[in-house]
């Protein structure tokens, strides 16, 4: 691991973040998701890189990016956790340890939520904890990185 970066990558709708929702997503927006995972890493020695699309390609090719200067990917896919194959193959093709994190308990949620392509290559899960998930993810994605486990 050459860099300390984590790229934080937020799928579609997620700018929505604040006012779509708030009863399922709360109040908080996206530049607060990004501010925490910011802070989350810099209390670890990391920074972030964050990017929000609501188009596919954009967060692909994001991701293929990243394995030229991230240790690991934190990612809300969003509704293509449960819908995008090809977003899940190219989080498998960089090799790059990722976190999944939802802000809602997608699991309690409609039955379509249930199923994520991602789960399968992410090393961390944390799901139904609000936009605070963000700073888990990122702790538990720093801790694997870095072979320590605090807490």
């Amino acid at each position: 691991m050459t860099e300390r970066r984590l790229l934080l990558v937020n799928g579609p709708n997620l700018n929505l973040l604040g006012t779509r929702e708030p009863e399922v997503y709360g109040t908080a927006t996206l530049a607060d998701v990004v501010q925490i995972a910011t802070d989350a890493a810099a209390s670890r020695g990391f920074v972030v890189r964050a990017v929000q699309s609501n188009h596919e390609g954009v967060l692909i090719d994001a991701i293929h990016a990243a394995r030229e200067d991230c240790a690991g990917i934190v990612i809300n896919p969003g509704g293509l956790t449960h819908t995008s194959v090809v977003l899940r193959d190219a989080l498998a093709g960089v090799a790059l340890s990722v976190a999944e994190v939802h802000i809602s308990d997608v699991g309690k949620r409609e039955e379509f939520r249930h199923f994520s392509y991602v789960a399968d290559v992410a090393i961390v899960h944390v799901v139904g904890e609000g936009v605070a998930g963000y700073a888990k993810a990122v702790t538990l994605l720093v801790d694997a990185l870095t072979g320590h486990a605090e807490g």
